[in-house]
This record gives C-alpha cells, sequence and structure tokens, in this order.
C-alpha cells in the first residue's frame, strides 16, 4: 500500500495517508479518512493542465485566496482617507 503526503498550501501542515484502491479492505489511515475537514482546490491552467491544493481550514484557504488577488498601491488609496 503506498502511502502519500498532503501539504496544506498556507500554513504547511503535513498529514500522511495511505493511498485507496480497488481492493476490497479498507487500508490503515486513508485519505478520505486522514484529510476529513480539509479543503481541495482545482486551479485550471489551461487543456488538461491544473495545479491542485490542499488547505488544512477555512482560515488557510482565505489567507491563500486573499493572497492571490491583486493589491490596490497605497498611493491610490490616500485619497480616499477620512481626514
Amino acid at each position: 500500500m503506498s502511502r502519500s503526503n498532503a501539504v496544506c498550501a498556507s500554513c504547511g501542515k503535513k498529514v500522511e495517508y495511505a493511498d485507496c484502491s480497488e481492493q476490497s479492505h479498507t487500508p490503515e489511515n486513508p485519505r478520505c479518512q486522514a484529510l476529513r475537514g480539509w479543503l481541495s482546490v482545482s486551479r485550471w491552467k489551461g487543456i488538461e493542465s491544473f495545479d491542485q491544493y490542499d488547505f488544512c481550514s477555512l482560515d488557510c484557504i482565505r489567507e491563500w485566496i486573499d493572497e492571490q488577488m491583486p493589491k490596490i498601491p497605497e498611493i491610490y488609496l490616500k485619497p480616499f482617507e477620512n481626514k
């Protein structure tokens, strides 16, 4: 039985799990149990090409999404500050 790791794309937390297969018995620590509560995201890059990201919590996925968003330069925000 092969073993794999999932690593949170935000905080780096790592979980080891057993790959499931067509076998009749469930392996010790199967992926479906080891990653319970985790979130997986696929980001399409093109035809048959995508990146897979795993996150251990909603806070981690929120942080990752915030990092993906373009930032507005401060110089453009200054005129909107309350005086």
